[in-house]
């Protein structure tokens, strides 16, 4: 895979309890997304976090590599349906700290049975960069896979 490099910009205004910022990824892929406190610690009313945004990249990764594993083995997937929740803790002496990753895949893959499955998973989870960076800091990262 070749070196890649991705920016985003973020701006804020005001003080942390009562200010708001925005996130724009330099691709044009988003623009704008609205962030605060109040909507990281509480109910989001529509705003993300970076919580939020890191589960959206880790179920990425972990989809991408899912679906490598998959078609290596010459089952290519008709569909992947990952959700994925980042908890962040307070952790003794460090404060708030991303402390899991759970993921949770749903295949739909002709010709592979439970087995077959699971073995592409664990793969994909050894294959992601988002799985391997989240683990070495120390979080516990928990991958199960099921057949739709």
């Amino acid at each position: 895979m070749p070196h890649i490099e991705r920016t985003s910009h973020v701006g804020w205004d005001g003080n942390l309890a009562r200010g708001a910022g925005t996130l724009d990824a330099e691709s044009g892929a988003f623009a704008r997304l609205p962030f605060s406190l109040p909507s990281r610690v509480g109910a989001p009313g529509g705003k993300t976090s970076p919580e939020e945004l890191l589960a959206a990249a880790h179920g990425g990764c972990i989809t991408m590599s899912l679906a490598g594993e998959l078609t290596s083995a010459g089952t290519p997937p008709g569909r992947l349906d990952t959700a994925v929740t980042i908890v962040m803790d307070e952790v003794e002496g460090q404060g708030h700290q991303i402390v899991g990753s759970r993921v949770e895949m749903v295949a739909r893959v002709d010709g592979i049975d439970d087995d077959a499955l699971q073995a592409a998973a664990a793969k994909a989870h050894a294959g992601c960069p988002f799985s391997q960076l989240l683990e070495r800091a120390g979080a516990t990262v928990t991958v199960t896979a099921r057949l739709a």
